[in-house]
């Protein structure tokens, strides 16, 4: 009888996986995709009409008020086709160049991928870029025009460009409207019948992959996982297998709107588990969860380690407030994967943090982040990126700080990183565009035209000219156009010089920047200017100097705020107020030895906006 038992448990489990589908969605900002999201839930009845409101899955005050998707969000839906129920699970991914590591962790998840593309802007540079890494996981793609009920909209052209790239055919793309729900139907019986089942086998030992965590004040860190093999029950003895952790699951259950717990998960399902972690180290991103008494004989391959981009000093204003922000760091890593961070101390700011980002929006994010979750004042530093520096010897080192150049007599050449930069747009603008990129030391690739009049111009351009402000004037000149993606493509040598910048003869290190020889002079001398207009004034003079080793390149001076001190002497002899001035000379001369010079956050962001 227990045999039976046990051959009606396995047919009922294949069934179920027989009728599970995980898929994503990718598409570039703006297109849409968390619209569609809302219909899709609706449509299945996930989301009762009195919880209906706009991008459901933004849960992030920060996202509704931007208008972005950061984080990526799991939800499981049920729908019923030909009379057979079908279990949902999707994974909504941000659009941003700045989160592609969110969308690399869903991918991996997943076995299909709805490519949503605006009908009236059509394929943009982050839409291919996230599209050839869902290819390169073998993902079923579901071609999507989205907002087909726009008067702007050009779906037959869009759909020239999507049968171009993908190369299917015109009946297998479906025309969409997130806001009005046209072809919602046609969407979710596509992705019943295109995207195949999860592959698994549910009697084998379990393994696990962790694609999220979020930190819970109440319960601990919970992990979201997607089922490759094996089953989980409730208060399994479980292991996680690059940290070697062992726990027990307090609770394990699926995503709907919230968590939904469950007795037993089995292959192909995505899901949450509870078990009262409370450090965020013994979670990550990409380990794999196996049972401690029947564990698997190898780890999943997760996705790749991501490497940050962007480097800047993070430092709370009150010096006392470092151990609550390394909580909240590690809270928010938790969170977003792709934050690094590392002790630093600096002359200026004290003990702050070195933090390594995706990107300035990422950056931009996280400092905001910062403020409303966890309600930390900081200083963020000027952003830069790695160098690698080789010295006489041959040895090399990572600098991701100027302060941490080494001597120049000892520095044989510095590399910086290139990256491979791809920007789509009509042809009106390709002018500007090559003006601003060659004005960035870029080096043009190739320029091919992809439809009408849309081109992509590849470009090879060092990543430490782009971090600043590259991507808003990219967006300027082309009147919100252009779409931009890069990936890292080598280093190479270049002649950079370390410029610091001095406050009345005394170097501030969070405003020292690694930049080109050729930039150096015009770039200090827009820092002075710029931090002219942000420091207030003192009772004594100022003097800014940008300089480049030993030499001043560049130099402004913030009168001091004069008080009157001969107001009081009507007439009388001239002598009586040269001595008052003399004496005023002598205590602004004392005062500016002891006095520091007091400097707001806005002008260490002040590089950011130099134009």
């Amino acid at each position: 009888m227990q045999f039976d038992f046990d051959i009606f448990t396995t047919i009922q489990t294949s069934l179920k996986m027989k009728n599970i589908r995980n898929f994503c969605i990718i598409a570039h900002i703006d297109h849409g995709k968390s619209t569609l999201a809302d219909r899709l839930l609706e449509y299945t009845g996930t989301i009762a009409q009195k919880d209906l409101q706009a991008q459901v899955l933004d849960d992030m005050e920060l996202e509704r008020e931007r208008g972005i998707t950061i984080k990526s969000h799991a939800i499981q839906m049920e729908y019923a086709i030909d009379g057979e129920k079908y279990i949902l699970n999707l994974i909504d991914t941000p659009g941003h160049v700045d989160f592609s590591y969110e969308v690399s962790r869903s991918i991996a998840a997943c076995e299909g991928a709805l490519l949503i593309v605006d009908a009236s802007q059509g394929i943009q540079a982050q839409t291919i870029s996230n599209l050839y890494m869902a290819i390169d996981n073998d993902l079923e793609i579901i071609p999507v025009i989205n907002k087909v009920d726009l008067d702007s909209a050009n779906p037959d052209e869009v759909e020239d460009q999507i049968v171009e790239l993908l190369g299917c055919r015109r009946e297998e793309i479906i025309r969409a409207s997130g806001k009005t729900g046209i072809g919602i139907e046609d969407i979710l019986r596509a992705i019943v019948e295109r995207v195949p089942a999860p592959q698994g086998d549910p009697d084998a030992p379990l393994q696990a992959l962790i694609f999220d965590s979020v930190f819970n004040p109440f319960r601990g860190i919970i992990a979201y996982f997607k089922i490759v093999n094996g089953r989980i029950a409730k208060d399994d003895f479980v292991k996680f297998v690059s940290t070697g952790k062992e726990y027990h699951a307090d609770e394990i259950g699926v995503l709907k709107l919230d968590m939904d717990p469950r007795r037993e998960l089995s292959a192909g399902n995505v899901g949450y588990i509870i078990s009262g972690i409370k450090t965020s180290k013994e979670v990550r991103v990409g380990d794999t969860i196996t049972h401690v008494n029947r564990p698997c004989e190898a780890a999943i391959d997760g996705f790749e380690e991501v490497k940050p981009m962007v480097f800047a000093g993070v430092y709370p204003i009150e010096t006392e407030d470092f151990e609550n922000l390394r909580n909240s760091l590690e809270k928010l890593q938790l969170n977003d994967a792709s934050l690094t961070f590392q002790p630093e101390s600096s002359a200026a700011l004290g003990f702050g943090f070195r933090c390594g980002f995706l990107g300035l929006l990422h950056m931009e994010i996280i400092q905001e982040r910062l403020g409303r979750e966890f309600d930390m004042d900081v200083i963020t530093t000027v952003p830069n990126v790695s160098y690698r520096v080789f010295d006489k010897k041959g040895n090399m080192t990572e600098v991701h700080n100027p302060s941490g150049l080494p001597d120049i007599t000892l520095i044989d050449h510095i590399e910086e990183p290139y990256i491979r930069a791809s920007v789509i747009t009509t042809t009106d603008f390709i002018g500007p565009i090559m003006t601003l990129c060659l004005g960035k030391r870029g080096e043009l690739v190739k320029q091919e035209f992809i439809s009408g009049n849309r081109v992509e111009i590849i470009f090879d351009m060092p990543l430490g000219e782009i971090v600043i402000d590259f991507y808003d004037k990219l967006k300027s000149i082309s009147k919100g156009y252009a779409s931009f993606d890069y990936h890292i493509h080598d280093f190479r040598e270049s002649k950079l010089v370390k410029l610091d910048i001095l406050l009345n003869g005394e170097s501030v290190d969070a405003l020292s920047t690694l930049t080109h020889a050729d930039n150096a002079v015009t770039f200090g001398r827009r820092m002075c200017e710029k931090l002219k207009e942000l420091i207030p004034r003192q009772q004594f003079d100022i003097a800014i100097q940008a300089a480049i080793g030993a030499k001043i390149i560049a130099r402004e001076t913030i009168k001091a705020v004069r008080k009157d001190v001969t107001a009081k002497c009507y007439g009388g002899d001239i002598s009586r107020k040269r001595k008052l001035l003399e004496k005023q000379k002598k205590g602004k001369k004392r005062m500016k030895q002891i006095g520091s010079v007091e400097v707001p956050q806005k002008a260490f962001l002040a590089v950011l906006k130099l134009d």
